[in-house]
């Protein structure tokens, strides 16, 4: 059997994603044989792995640190909410129905468990190191009897636990020493320790408290991980930032023009596979926001509406907001509009969806030349062609069919005008068809802006990957570390008090 860690964190959101990533990427540096996994994903960012299975896109992102191809074993059971009650529940990358939060881990869940530690085994018995990602945080008392992906998973594999916290919000070490101290004898004997992450300022002020929490707990913190900007690629929890707020929180480029290019992404609930717009926001002089308001579409050169787990919901959305008819209006003078995936459905004439909200036969905004009906069956494909005369790949998760009755042909959808629409995500990450088609926005926006020859979506993903992996070699005791990667858990760890309720 071959080595292994879970990376558990305090909170969701405290960097399990980024922290997997960069251990996988510094592995693989050292010539380690490495592949990412989480037992269960929820999260509306999703990716098709070449065999046709669907899986979260943190665990895709993670299979590149390694170097490796993604699959289905990498993510086995994938949570994608359609709302505050229910989730369709996507079991080794095929759909396998709703549940509601309360029927899932009422007994749903622990059921799974046989095949997660399965896919785990399978995984390690391949490799030399397996890194597991967990969700939310191990403390959460009342799931922990249905619980695989935390302490659940740890237990079965008897893999040793990094907790991550998040200090730039506060409270970490009360965080940590309070989720150890709420897990049961058995769990805690496999938290071996912390790894302190988005620090800011002298690590020597933070060092009485590491030693502190060492002695309340009996447990050494693993390495104090700096604040970094633009580490947050392929989250699942969210928005990296506010709707206000722009993609990327790292300093845009100049751009290779005279003016910069305006993008404005339509907010939609349910929001999925947000990151189709990163390649946009990577490149020079192009400035990327979400916006929930139609006034905010009044200056921007492109409006995107994006993909979403539910069409006609937020095709209700922006009918309630007035961005539909601020659409309509933007499509009629000839401005540019692109929809993806359910944004392209939106665009559409009329939507039968007798699958996804229930809600029958309702009418699009009218703008494309297109007819979508829900099918049971979801379409999980990796597509390749050309487009705008530039060579382009995708992938397409949607169970909604589309016939095209009029327009240009663009990817499997269409274009009217300055209107475009396509259910392939990633398009945007083939290079040549990206600098094409932002020269078509320009030229229909009048704007003075040159998409720079050089820009390399699959270079600035590596780079970024190499930061996470310099983040742990520079900054983490790596010996220590591999030493728990190979060895599991020290022995002897003390019990914190309380411990799990009975």
């Amino acid at each position: 059997m071959s080595g292994g860690l879970l990376v558990a964190g305090t909170t969701s959101d405290a960097g399990k994603s980024v922290v997997t990533a960069g251990i996988c990427r510094w592995l693989v540096r050292r010539g380690v044989k490495v592949a990412p996994f989480k037992a269960q994903n929820m999260s509306l960012n999703s990716f098709v792995t070449r065999e046709g299975a669907e899986i979260g896109r943190a665990q895709a992102m993670q299979a590149q640190a390694c170097r490796i191809e993604p699959t289905a074993l990498m993510n086995p059971v994938l949570l994608k909410p359609g709302g505050e009650q229910s989730s369709q529940v996507v079991l080794m990358g095929r759909p396998v129905g709703e549940l509601s939060a309360r029927g899932y881990h009422g007994g749903r869940q622990r059921q799974l468990l046989g095949t997660v530690l399965d896919c785990l085994a399978e995984l390690r018995g391949t490799y030399d190191a397996v890194i597991c990602e967990g969700a939310g945080s191990p403390a959460e008392i009342n799931l922990r009897r249905t619980d695989i992906v935390n302490m659940g998973i740890a237990r079965g594999a008897r893999l040793p636990v990094l907790v991550v916290g998040d200090i730039d919000r506060g409270g970490v070490f009360a965080s940590f020493f309070g989720t150890v101290a709420l897990l049961s004898p058995q769990d805690q004997e496999l938290v071996a320790g912390f790894l302190v992450n988005k620090f800011r300022g002298d690590v020597s002020l933070l060092e009485p408290g590491l030693d502190m929490l060492e002695g309340l707990t009996g447990r050494r913190t693993y390495g104090v991980l700096p604040f970094r900007h633009g580490l947050g690629i392929d989250e699942e929890d969210g928005l990296r930032v506010s709707l206000r707020g722009t993609v990327r929180e790292s300093r845009v480029a100049p751009p290779v023009g005279e003016d910069v290019l305006r993008v404005a992404v339509c907010a939609v609930p349910l929001m999925s596979n947000f990151t189709d717009v990163d390649a946009l926001a990577a490149e020079p002089g192009v400035v990327v926001r979400f916006v929930d308001r139609p006034e905010e579409l009044a200056d921007a050169d492109l409006v995107v509406v994006p993909g979403t787990r539910g069409t006609v919901r937020a095709l209700e959305w922006l009918r309630e907001r007035g961005l539909a008819d601020a659409l309509r209006r933007r499509a009629a003078e000839g401005r540019p509009v692109l929809g993806v995936c359910g944004g392209f459905q939106i665009l559409g004439e009329r939507i039968e969806d007798e699958v996804e909200s229930r809600a029958g036969t309702v009418d699009g905004l009218g703008v494309l030349p297109v007819r979508v009906r829900f099918a049971r069956e979801k379409t999980l494909t990796r597509p390749a062609g050309r487009a705008l005369g530039e060579p382009v790949e995708g992938y397409e998760i949607h169970h909604g069919v589309a016939e095209v009755t009029g327009g240009e042909a663009f990817l499997d959808g269409c274009r009217v005008g300055q209107t475009w629409g396509t259910h392939w995500h990633g398009s945007l990450e083939s290079d040549g068809f990206r600098r094409a088609f932002l020269r078509e926005v320009a030229a229909a926006a009048g704007r003075r802006f040159v998409p720079a020859p050089d820009t390399s979506f699959a270079a600035l993903r590596e780079e970024q990957l190499d930061r996470l992996g310099d983040l742990i070699e520079q900054h983490a005791d790596t010996d220590a570390l591999w030493r728990l990667i190979e060895s599991g858990a020290p022995q002897g760890l003390p019990f914190i008090p309380p411990g799990a309720p009975a």
